[in-house]
């Protein structure tokens, strides 16, 4: 078989279906891409980790529905950032990744059917395991390590509560939490989900860029490696309240060239106009996730 050879078919989770791509995914099994990626003794090279982060849509909006509940493979997993206590989940643990994946009372997001979307696709031998710290409402300055006390510091009081949950630095506990998971596994990608609170602001990409060069620094990443994954906010065929932003969220591939934009377009959107409803969150995700695997299929590069 050939390296990197295309898709001919992908399949989305449940009822989902798509025949979009090229070639085969199933081939990654025997394609070299595979096996000239290695890492640390005691990591699982077949668990491959992704880290999240932004605000509420990437949290996951509350209202979590029945069919979100169960028909999760087990070889999706989340990695409990937070203690879960009605779920019974530890802080430092993975868990099957039945939502909510990011803490307490959230509901579905981007990083569910992500998930599903990857092992629907994926060969039987690769799991997947997500790490979500996402703070409502905030704008991707409470990410950026030189911002985020003083950012905390004028926080609304309910957001308040959210950074302290994280020990007062988002940004810092996704950095831990991701250097314990990766005990366990191989990071493979970051996905984003933030934008709203920054409407408006020409300068996004590159606080973003800063984010993520932190990110790829603290964790001794490489960019080629861990491709950034981000989503437009509610679009404008939904009366998005931020659909603006989507123009800026555009040029994000421009400053970061290992950066994908996943369009919003036709995702369905709750009445407040800033989140999505349930289906629209699956198929966001479905979309993250096609993304993701057209990219494990070749090594990672600029953006088209």
């Amino acid at each position: 078989m050939k390296k990197n050879r295309a898709f001919s078919s992908l399949s989305r989770p449940g009822d989902y279906s798509l025949a979009a791509m090229k070639g085969s995914l199933r081939l990654l099994l025997l394609a070299g891409w595979l096996c000239c990626h290695t890492s640390a003794a005691g990591q699982d090279t077949n668990f491959w980790i992704f880290l999240c982060f932004g605000q509420s849509n990437m949290e996951g909006y509350p209202g979590l529905e029945e069919q979100d509940k169960s028909g999760v493979d087990p070889r999706f997993q989340m990695f409990a950032a937070v203690d879960f206590p009605k779920q019974e989940r530890q802080k430092g643990h993975w868990y099957p990744a039945v939502p909510p994946l990011c803490r307490p009372g959230n509901g579905i997001g981007p990083a569910d059917y992500f998930g599903r979307t990857l092992v629907s696709n994926l060969p039987p031998r690769i799991r997947v395991g997500v790490v979500n710290v996402s703070v409502a409402g905030c704008k991707i300055e409470l990410f950026e390590p030189a911002s985020c006390e003083a950012y905390a510091t004028e926080a609304p009081p309910w957001m308040k509560g959210i950074i302290k949950t994280y020990g007062g630095n988002p940004y810092q506990w996704l950095v831990d939490a991701a250097k314990q998971a990766r005990r366990d596994g191989v990071i493979k990608g970051i996905l984003l989900h933030q934008g709203e609170s920054n409407t408006g602001d020409r300068s996004w990409p590159g606080k973003v860029k800063g984010v993520y060069a932190g990110l790829l620094t603290d964790l001794d990443l490489k960019a080629e490696d861990v491709p950034l994954i981000a989503g437009e906010v509610v679009n404008a065929d939904q009366q998005g309240a931020c659909a603006s932003m989507n123009s800026i969220i555009g040029d994000l591939p421009k400053t970061i060239p290992t950066a994908h934009v996943i369009s919003s377009a036709g995702c369905p959107a709750k009445p407040d106009r800033l989140h999505f409803t349930p289906a629209g969150y699956r198929e966001l995700g479905t979309r993250y996730g096609l993304k993701m695997l057209s990219l494990l299929s070749r090594p990672t590069g600029p953006a088209e």
